[in-house]
């Protein structure tokens, strides 16, 4: 009188389909950070370093400093903090 022939039974096909969809979930959440991981930044030219009057500049734009303390700054870095470009 065994109704499923000794086999796991609904209860045991559930958990076995959960299992595969979390395995399978894992192994390509692992293969997705691997790609990320080995892209980095091999393929974009480096920044280069900015200079005191452009990092002034970037901080007065983004509101960080007012009108008063940037100009205050930009005469303590004199002449020779102008860009080149």
């Amino acid at each position: 009188m065994m109704w499923h022939d000794g086999g796991p039974g609904w209860g045991g096909w559930i958990l076995m389909s959960f299992g595969m969809i979390a395995f399978w979930t894992l192994v390509v959440v692992a293969v997705i950070a691997l790609v990320r991981g080995l892209q980095s930044d091999q393929g974009r030219p480096p920044r280069p370093p900015a200079d005191a009057r452009q990092l002034l500049d970037e901080r007065f734009a983004r509101g960080e400093i007012d009108a008063e303390e940037y100009k205050a700054r930009r005469d303590l870095l004199g002449p020779g903090a102008e860009r080149r470009r």
